[in-house]
């Protein structure tokens, strides 16, 4: 399986139109997207306005369709205005938790 981790450091005050944009992204990819196995937006606890989002797909290719969804870019629409910084993490998947696997 394929993960990116994408950090998101946020322009101050804008909280709560990201998550507006983003917790709906990410319920719609998990709950209609097969290839999607996990989309998880993480809220630092220590700095205000960084996010994580976790994010875990059968292949590169799921990823892609990902973001030809409509619930991909109407977030995107959104949320790419709110963004003062962003990396992504690229990796594979080893090992995943058994209670949170698809089909466990």
């Amino acid at each position: 399986m394929y993960c990116i981790i994408v950090q998101t450091r946020l322009k101050p005050g804008t909280r709560e139109r990201f998550l507006e944009a983003m917790l709906p992204n990410a319920e719609a990819s998990v709950r209609d997207e097969p290839g999607c196995h996990a989309f998880d937006v993480i809220e630092d606890r220590d700095t205000p306005d960084l996010f994580h989002l976790y994010e875990i797909y059968t292949d590169q290719q799921a990823l892609a369709a990902h973001k030809e969804t409509p619930h991909y870019k109407a977030s995107r629409a959104v949320v790419n205005e709110l963004i003062a910084e962003q990396q992504v993490i690229r990796a594979d998947v080893l090992a995943t938790n058994p209670q949170t696997r698809p089909g466990a």
